[in-house]
Order: C-alpha cells, then structure tokens, then sequence
C-alpha cells in the first residue's frame, strides 16, 4: 500500500504527496482532489516503471506475482 501525505499550504490549498514515488505529488482546492490528482499520478508513474523495467517502492513490488 502506497501511502499519501496531506499537507494545507498557507494559501488554502492542499497538496498530496507519495513519499514513495520520488516527485509523485499533486495540489489540489480540496483535500479530497489532491489525493484524487495524486493517485491518478502515481499509478501513470508505476506503469511507465513497469513499462520500462524500472523497479517499483517496496510497498508494491510484490503486488504481481508471475504464475
């Protein structure tokens, strides 16, 4: 599980980040569409990972398992 870290800047928006995925972060007005904003981002970065063999955060990397 890939946890995310909700922040609200000074200005009143929020801004959601994935410790995991380096760079992986989005703001949004509300709380709600940040983590919305953020998700979608992560997981368009883990396919481009899986797409290029790149290794995955250890909180998902045994997500898939080959039969």
């Amino acid at each position: 599980m890939l946890v995310i870290e909700n922040e609200q800047e000074e200005d009143g928006r929020w801004i959601a980040e994935v410790t995991a995925l380096p760079g992986v972060l989005a703001y949004g007005t509300t709380k709600a569409e940040a983590n919305a904003k953020v998700q979608a981002l992560a997981l368009r970065v883990i396919a481009d990972r899986l797409e290029n063999g790149e290794q995955l955060p250890r909180e998902i990397a045994d997500f898939f398992e080959a039969a």
